[in-house]
């Protein structure tokens, strides 16, 4: 059975599965999980499906080699060029859009390196670099990490010109690097959503965003049961389909912060 096949019978079950008790694991990114939006979500997935989410929350980078090593049933990420590398290595059966928001620069809010005058994402790291201004940089290999690279490999500013004087590689997830951001009073670059769930915000200020290269997806992709054969592919199956449904619609633009909305649900149907 292939895997639009599974989709289409997870979809057509959805409403007779409440009784059921099924558990699986799902990488998620480290930006997923502190925007908070999977304590609306796994509540709502156990209610309709009778299933229990485990999520092992990580950077896209280990995500993915979660997925490879198969000691997960499906990853949830933001790096399309990772994704389809992973596709690519028969290490998951398809990749699925499920929502997007935008990554945005963040930085003291004097703005020593004036980037809100910057008319590109790239203009604006050159600015910081131009200024030997604090930037913190996740160093982790995540989606927000690998968006942060090209961003600088677009800018002409290679590994050698981000000195260790002014550019720090923090090597964690997102809400730790804010903090480190935060305690340097540095620039930093961000998800949208994590930025404003983030509650330790000091001296800092969102200062660039609206390039279309900020745009950041998020997709999910089921693991390869064909590689994997311990893996839950028919779960996998089920939970996507609630993942791109008008119940996760709902739940996922319904979502806001002080009247902000921190994802944009556009899965195709």
């Amino acid at each position: 059975m292939n895997w639009k096949t599974l989709l289409a019978a997870a979809a057509m079950t959805l409403t007779g599965l409440a009784a059921q008790a099924d558990d699986m694991k799902v990488a998620v990114t480290t930006s997923f999980h502190n925007s908070g939006l999977a304590e609306v979500l796994l509540p709502e997935i156990q209610k309709d499906l009778g299933l229990e989410v485990q999520l092992l929350v990580v950077g896209t980078g280990q995500a993915i080699r979660l997925g490879e090593a198969g000691d997960v049933d499906a990853i949830l990420v933001h790096s399309q060029k990772a994704e389809d590398k992973f596709i690519a290595g028969g290490n998951g059966t398809h990749r699925t859009e499920i929502m997007y928001n935008d990554f945005v620069l963040i930085g003291p809010s004097a703005d020593p390196a004036g980037i809100t005058d910057a008319d590109s994402a790239a203009a604006a790291l050159t600015m910081i670099a131009s200024a030997k201004s604090p930037f913190v940089s996740r160093g982790d290999d995540s989606g927000t990490h690998k968006k942060e690279a090209s961003l600088w490999a677009a800018a002409g500013i290679d590994d050698a010109a981000r000195d260790v004087a002014w550019y720090k590689a923090a090597g964690a997830g997102m809400g730790a690097s804010l903090n480190t951001a935060s305690g340097m009073n540095a620039y930093i670059m961000s998800d949208r959503a994590s930025w404003l769930k983030f509650g330790n915000k000091g001296d800092l200020a969102l200062l660039f965003s609206g390039d279309p290269v900020l745009f950041n997806q998020y997709a999910y992709l089921p693991v390869n049961s064909a590689k994997h054969g311990h893996v839950k592919n028919d779960l996998a199956a089920q939970l996507e389909a609630w993942l791109i449904s008008d119940r996760a619609k709902d739940l996922i633009n319904g979502y806001t912060l002080n009247g902000e909305v921190l994802f944009t649900f556009n899965a195709a149907r």
